[in-house]
């Protein structure tokens, strides 16, 4: 004993309240302390409050800052998707819809990697990814598809603005474009790769969320910076992008299960909703504006504002799902019942 001596005679230095009990009354003690120490989330699972000892989340904290990541989800998935969208244009004969394309597909890229930078602490932090490749990590491969996807976005919008070496421009236009799918969506598995209820229970339809958001995002950035007269791919891309993202955003809410309902409730819910709406109404006014210059620069700001806020939502719903045991523990409880009832009817 670290705290008590004993000896012959008695035990000094013990403990308050920790006395030793015999007999029935120690039984008894014993079975209350029992009852007292018992899990809250089993003690209130019929009536529907949950609560982890001493007061802690079932498991770990989110320890994400909700600007730096938001904002590292949504810029990459705008650079990824720009890139894309700009090889179609090179392609096509576009330059007018290229060209600002490429320069946004850098500034995202460049601030997606600046806020991942600020939420590990350190730059060295983002560096020592790089030191081994791990196929089984989101991280680990997203820090490489980065690493690879960058310098191409760099060599695409420098040689836009300078007028430097088209060849090699074009060549890093097409290379970016063929990157972008992987840099718009990688984020996906990264957050669906945890224990974080909302974010895992959500990995079937999460990628398609992230690639539709980010189609109609990039689609919006065409619509703000190219001439109307080629801004018809991207205002075809903004408007199917904004379509596929309210009906696989909506099919998830509703079929995910139990954490679905945190896509409605608090902070989540604001964004979501906010992001739906203007989503809605950015590819109204990209169908209903297509003449109107001003009215195609409105439509993709709502755009881009929408998918933004659809990134904000998903990361706020992990944060709620984290804090309240129940979006932990009853889905863990139901697999066990449906394993159980699997196994009985076998038998």
């Amino acid at each position: 004993m670290s705290t008590s001596d004993v000896t012959e005679e008695e035990m000094h230095g013990q403990k308050p309240g920790r006395d030793a009990v015999t007999g029935a009354a120690g039984v008894v003690g014993e079975q209350q302390r029992r009852e007292r120490d018992a899990r809250p989330s089993e003690r209130h699972a019929d009536d529907g409050e949950f609560a982890s000892y001493y007061g802690r989340p079932v498991i770990n904290a989110i320890v994400w800052e909700a600007p730096a990541i938001g904002g590292y989800l949504f810029l990459g998935g705008l650079a990824g998707a720009s890139s894309a969208l700009a090889a179609g244009a090179e392609l096509t004969g576009r330059p007018g819809l290229a060209r600002p394309l490429r320069y946004t597909a850098l500034a995202a890229i460049s601030g997606s990697t600046a806020a991942l930078i600020y939420d590990l602490g350190r730059p060295e932090r983002f560096l020592n990814m790089l030191r081994v490749f791990k196929p089984t990590s989101p991280m680990s491969v997203g820090s490489w598809i980065l690493m690879g996807y960058g310098p191409l976005a760099g060599v695409s919008a420098v040689t836009a603005l300078t007028g430097w070496f088209p060849r090699t421009g074009r060549l890093a236009t097409y290379g970016a474009g063929a990157m972008g799918a992987l840099v718009a969506t990688y984020t996906a598995p990264l957050v669906c790769d945890t224990a974080v209820p909302a974010w895992h229970e959500g990995y079937r339809y999460m990628p398609f969320v992230f690639a539709s958001s980010a189609v109609a995002a990039a689609g919006g950035a065409g619509l703000i910076g190219a001439p109307t007269e080629q801004s018809g791919p991207a205002r075809r891309a903004a408007v199917g992008g904004a379509i596929a993202e309210t009906a696989v955003s909506t099919a998830m809410e509703h079929r995910m299960g139990l954490s679905g309902e945190l896509y409605g409730r608090g902070t989540a819910g604001r964004y979501m909703r906010a992001a739906k709406t203007l989503t809605l109404a950015g590819a109204a006014g990209a169908v209903l504006g297509r003449r109107s210059r001003v009215a195609s620069a409105l439509s993709g700001a709502a755009l881009v504002a929408g998918s933004a806020c659809t990134r904000l939502g998903v990361f706020h719903a992990g944060r709620q799902s984290q804090e309240d045991p129940k979006y932990t523990v009853v889905p863990q409880r139901r697999r066990r019942d449906a394993r159980e009832r699997a196994e009985n009817a076998q038998v």
